[in-house]
């Protein structure tokens, strides 16, 4: 079930003429006050300055780049891992770095992070520098083995630190205690471009580009890998993401960008020239994150690094493949849990557990993150999907809801029931975890009685929160195309949302199971396209229906080279 509420701006908001009213309406319902709120020129960046830890960061990188060390550059294995890992060895190599490589664990041989086993591997290169990116905060062990090594370790990363920190020789991290840098929203990759970019500054300064004889490198290069990265690791959107997010948009739409994500894009039958950030989380980063998922993200980092169209070109195919395999397995096990969560309902919503834990011997370790998202979505609770790991372990992937920090109530379970948690990490909306799979149960049980101390059960209704009515007027083409300008939409900064009743003309089922909708606009006389996806189809087609309610995104439908309005359902009832 879902409810529609209407926004109300937080405060009063005082914009120019210039931007048109519809604008100043959903700006002001997203708590933006101001020009200066929507000004995304690249000179609003929050300065590097205040990133705790930026100067012994910087001398240890410029020792490293002085004494020609060897730099590993160890990542994660999902999209924002693999754009961190491309863009920090893209641009040290710019920057003149004499030897840069990089390592990315295999979640299923390795699991996450700089653990003492990948530093064994790691070893075999023989790096001076162990550089980690979107990983690293909770690697206490595996710094602590580098360091006995006798390697260097910079950590940049950008999930939540335990109580305790690695005893790395610099760490970049906008959430680790005592840090300064106003935005804590920032994305692995996001930590690398600030980095790599005060490095930039750096070298300057001390004459390293006119001793090395090198080009001064222009970090806006880098911009498209930012904006891939930040929406595909569903950070928030706050001003200083919008900006990232909005130039690296701006060089794909005018084909200056990598390789690789001009082949992504292409395979995920997108075009450049009207790309919006929806196409990066929907279309593009899928692509890249399945190579994670299903075998070794080398092949989407290797994607993002080659400088040949042809080379690029055969990775995304590849990539394209994967995804397709990804998605087949996924709705696999989706059927399995929804076929087991129905035998656990009765019927009845009501009945399910509070937070919802679900596992099956046979699933696939590399897409329970999505499977948990899906079924999050469906019933609206926090939800962990668990797949088999070694030792007689699962592990979960973990998705939640409003009002529910999923990082800190695990953090809740652990510290109620010792031991029963083998390590865990995330964020408010995403975590991961391992337990012994002898202790699901009573895991589920914890997990399902913090679920039942932080929310109410009007917690447990999905809610959508509306921009108001669209008047006739205002549903037509050219709002649509502005409304796709008028961002980057995303995470924390959700598109608009409009709602209404509306004359119905005509509904039928497309795909097997889409509503197709011809919907009338009496005053005008015009009839507009809307589409519902995945209609619960024991309730449409409603023949009986003439009038119905709306909830809708208003957007561009293109078929055959014309462009039309057309009404994007997210909900969908009798009038």
């Amino acid at each position: 079930m879902k409810r529609v509420t209407r926004r109300n701006p937080a405060a009063r908001s005082q914009f120019s003429p210039d931007i048109p009213s519809l604008l100043q309406r959903i700006y002001a319902n997203r708590g933006l006050q101001s020009d200066h709120d929507v000004d995304l020129a690249l000179k609003n960046l929050l300065p590097a300055s205040e990133l705790k830890g930026l100067e012994p960061a910087l001398d240890l990188l410029v020792s490293v780049l002085e004494k020609r060390q060897r730099i590993l550059v160890v990542g994660d294995f999902d999209a924002d891992g693999a754009t961190s890992s491309a863009l920090s060895v893209l641009a040290l190599r710019k920057l003149g770095a004499a030897a840069v490589d990089y390592l990315v664990p295999n979640r299923f041989e390795y699991g996450y992070g700089l653990t003492p086993e990948i530093v064994a591997v790691a070893l075999q290169r023989s790096p001076g520098l162990i550089l980690t990116v979107d990983n690293g905060i909770s690697s206490i062990e595996g710094v602590k083995a580098a360091k006995a090594a006798g390697i260097k370790v910079l950590v940049t990363d950008h999930h939540l630190p335990a109580q305790v920190l690695p005893i790395a020789d610099a760490i970049i991290n906008p959430n680790q205690p005592g840090c300064a840098f106003p935005s804590k929203n920032l994305a692995g990759v996001g930590v690398a471009f600030y980095l790599m970019t005060a490095l930039r500054t750096r070298l300057k300064q001390i004459g390293w580009f006119q001793r090395q004889g090198l080009a001064e490198p222009n970090m806006a290069d880098y911009l498209d890998i930012v904006a891939l990265g930040t929406v595909a690791d569903v950070v928030p959107l706050d001003h200083n993401n919008r900006i990232l997010v909005h130039h690296g948009l701006a060089r794909m739409r005018a084909g200056r960008c990598r390789p690789g994500i001009q082949a992504l894009v292409s395979v995920a039958k997108r075009r450049l020239s009207n790309l919006v950030a929806t196409d990066l989380g929907f279309a593009v980063g899928p692509r890249l994150n399945a190579a994670g998922r299903l075998t070794d993200m080398s092949k989407g980092i290797e994607c993002l690094l080659v400088d040949d169209p042809a080379v690029a070109n055969r990775y995304a195919a590849e990539l394209d493949q994967l995804n397709h395999e990804r998605k087949s397995i996924e709705g696999d096990m989706q059927q399995q849990a929804l076929a087991a969560l129905k035998q656990l309902q009765l019927g009845k919503q009501s009945e399910l557990p509070w937070g919802l834990c679900i596992y099956k011997r046979d699933w696939h370790q590399g897409v329970i993150g999505i499977l948990a998202s899906r079924i999050k979505e469906r019933f609206h609770r926090p939800t962990i999907a668990f797949a088999p790991a070694d030792g007689g372990e699962i592990k979960g992937s973990a998705r939640s809801i409003p009002g529910f920090h999923i990082r800190d109530a695990l953090d809740a379970v652990a510290s109620r029931h010792p031991g029963l948690i083998v390590k865990f990490g995330g964020h408010a909306m995403a975590a991961g975890l391992s337990i012994r799979e002898q202790d699901l149960e009573a895991f589920q049980a914890a997990f399902d009685a913090q679920a039942h101390r932080l929310l109410q059960l009007d917690d447990l209704t999905g809610e959508l929160h509306s921009d108001g009515e669209l008047s006739e007027a205002d549903i037509d083409l050219s709002v649509a195309q502005m409304l796709r300008q008028a961002g980057p939409w995303g995470q924390g900064f959700p598109e608009p949302l409009f709602d209404g009743r509306f004359e119905l003309l005509d509904q039928r089922i497309v795909g097997e199971k889409h509503l197709k909708l011809s919907i009338g606009l009496p005053a005008s006389k015009r009839v507009v396209d809307a589409i519902a996806f995945n209609v619960d189809l024991d309730k449409w087609p409603n023949r009986k229906l003439k009038q119905i309610y709306l909830a809708y995104r208003l957007d561009v439908n293109e078929f055959r080279g014309v462009q039309n309005a057309q009404l994007m359902v997210e909900h969908l009832e009798p009038a």
